[in-house]
């Protein structure tokens, strides 16, 4: 880990990884979406991962190196999950001193509108950055 460009500081490969490549898992403190709300401390800044309906990741508490792991609107990575566990896993093949990034598709329970958009911009630099760290809504079941 070490400062980033994309964003404060981030996760860097060591060696190359081969496309396909499990990197680690997103560890954390496994909490209930009620308890994760309570634990807002009103910035956008969180390290929070949702699993599913029931649960969030806290990275925060118990987490490991993940939490760093920066978006990109052209990751080399994924967040992958296996069974309820959430691992970060290669896109592509990536070189040594590469920094890691995933998309991280946020989804609020507002409108993905402008304002919002701008609370979650995006800085990433890729060439195909869409500006925000919001991602497409969820179709609904």
């Amino acid at each position: 880990m070490r400062r980033s460009l994309v964003h404060g500081r981030g996760v860097f490969a060591l060696r190359p990884l081969r496309k396909g490549a499990r990197i680690l898992e997103y560890a954390g403190e496994r909490i209930s979406h009620r308890e994760a709300d309570g634990r807002s401390d009103g910035t956008l800044h969180t390290m929070l991962f949702t699993v599913d309906e029931e649960t969030v990741i806290d990275a925060t508490r118990k987490g490991n190196s993940a939490r760093w792991i920066n978006h990109s609107c052209g990751p080399n990575c994924e967040a992958v999950d296996d069974g309820g566990r959430i691992y970060i896993e290669a896109i592509r093949a990536i070189r040594p001193g590469e920094e890691l990034t995933y998309d991280y598709n946020l989804q609020l329970d507002r409108a993905h509108n402008p304002a919002a958009k701008r609370e979650h911009a995006c800085r990433c630099g890729a060439r195909d950055c869409r500006g925000t760290m919001l991602g497409t809504r969820r179709p609904k079941p």
